[in-house]
């Protein structure tokens, strides 16, 4: 029994379900999560980057103040000092000078794109992400016996363009509670070296979650912040995360760790990315290249450093080198931000981020099929998930680039 491995006609992605990584890191965007044992999904999601950026943490700088805003001055000499009459009189003039020096600080400030910001007691926080976001691989497809592949070699593309918002309330100046959502406007490719391209756009809401955020430590040298929150992606997984910060102040400047963990319930049997459509002859077919086609569940994590700088009154720097294990891979990438805060109410913070490493290049995975011709039989197709061959991939890259709106009220 043979079967034609290609596409025709309009092309739907299937559902996505690794939470992407800030943002970016936490596997190939738009992935999708299927039961081998049934019909391919139908909807479309893309990786929900949860670390994209840093929405749930808390507080603010402190500026350095070493006591020394008055300042006296010694006089060049006693005689200076006092002077004392030498006529037999025994009384004694004294004169004393003192000048006061004052010296310009900068005003302290709550800073918003602080990596732990949250709202303080009766505030509400609001940070609006647009963000842009891309991801691709290279794929060398081999084939398994009783399957004919019309073009073994494609690229896999990615772009997306998010709107996250995060809401926070904070009950006290120490806990808040959050709620998020993301709508997304993908378009996905499925570049073949030989064959017409594969791809469509798909716009939709992905990701909704609910949390908590606690900043258990600070003082004017330490800091240091715990947040917990669910997320769901409809129809592909829901997600628990756990989100550890601890920083130390030095001058203008809050240098810091992370620590995250995810733990991602899929609805389906198998993780990966994949397109389903309609080919010439109004057949429906799908194939799916599986990170892992035997998991319900998968956990992922990371750690990493960061160092957060006042600039000016007005502007402000973030830099963070993170390694993630994502379950299927591993990842070293790396953010930056450049944040614009002209009041104590609202900020803007552009930023962007990049894998420099990934160890997903030259991984062996499988490609699945759905709905392929039997040979055997023309024009019948065999509507089950069949296991196509090995797919290599390479070249493994993710970008994303964004500005935030920050405000709190």
């Amino acid at each position: 029994m043979k079967k034609q491995l290609s596409l025709l006609g309009a092309v739907a992605a299937l559902a996505v379900v690794l939470p992407a990584g800030a943002a970016t890191n936490w596997g190939t965007r738009a992935g999708s999560s299927v039961d081998l044992s049934g019909a391919p999904a139908t909807r479309t999601r893309e990786n929900v980057d949860y670390a994209k950026y840093q929405t749930r943490t808390t507080t603010t700088t402190y500026q350095v103040n070493d006591g020394k805003n008055m300042y006296y001055t010694q006089p060049a000499n006693r005689s200076a000092l006092y002077k004392q009459y030498a006529s037999g009189n025994s009384s004694q003039t004294v004169r004393t000078t003192r000048a006061e020096t004052v010296r310009t600080e900068l005003k302290r400030k709550y800073y918003l794109a602080h990596p732990f910001f949250q709202p303080l007691q009766g505030k509400f926080g609001s940070i609006t992400d647009f963000g842009y976001n891309m991801g691709s691989y290279d794929i060398a497809l081999t084939e398994a016996t009783g399957f004919s592949l019309s073009d073994p070699k494609a690229a896999w593309d990615m772009k997306q363009f998010a709107i996250k918002e995060d809401f926070s309330y904070g009950i006290t100046d120490r806990i808040a509670v959050l709620g998020m959502l993301q709508y997304e406007f993908n378009k996905y490719k499925f570049d073949w070296s030989a064959s017409p391209d594969d791809k469509m756009d798909d716009n939709d809401l992905n990701m909704f979650g609910l949390g908590a955020q606690w900043r258990f430590v600070d003082n004017d040298k330490w800091i240091a912040t715990a947040s917990a929150y669910f997320q769901h992606q409809k129809d592909i997984a829901n997600n628990y995360v756990l989100d550890l910060k601890a920083g130390y102040k030095v001058s203008r400047s809050t240098i810091y760790g992370l620590a995250r963990g995810w733990f991602v319930d899929f609805d389906g049997t198998a993780y990966g990315n994949g397109i389903k459509g309609i080919d010439a002859g109004d057949h429906e077919e799908a194939i799916f290249i599986a990170y892992d086609a035997d998991a319900k569940n998968a956990f992922y994590i990371e750690g990493g450093l960061g160092v957060f700088s006042v600039l000016s009154e007005d502007w402000t720097l973030n830099v963070e080198g993170i390694f993630g294990h994502y379950d299927w891979h591993n990842q070293l990438s790396i953010k930056g931000a450049i944040g614009w805060q002209p009041n104590d109410w609202f900020a803007l913070n552009l930023y962007a981020k990049t894998s420099l490493y990934d160890d997903a290049d030259d991984k062996d995975l499988t490609f699945w099929w759905w709905g392929a011709e039997d040979a055997g039989n023309p024009g019948t197709h065999i509507y089950e998930w069949m296991k196509a061959g090995d797919a290599k991939i390479s070249d493994y890259r993710e970008t994303s680039i964004g500005i935030q709106a920050i405000f709190q009220f």
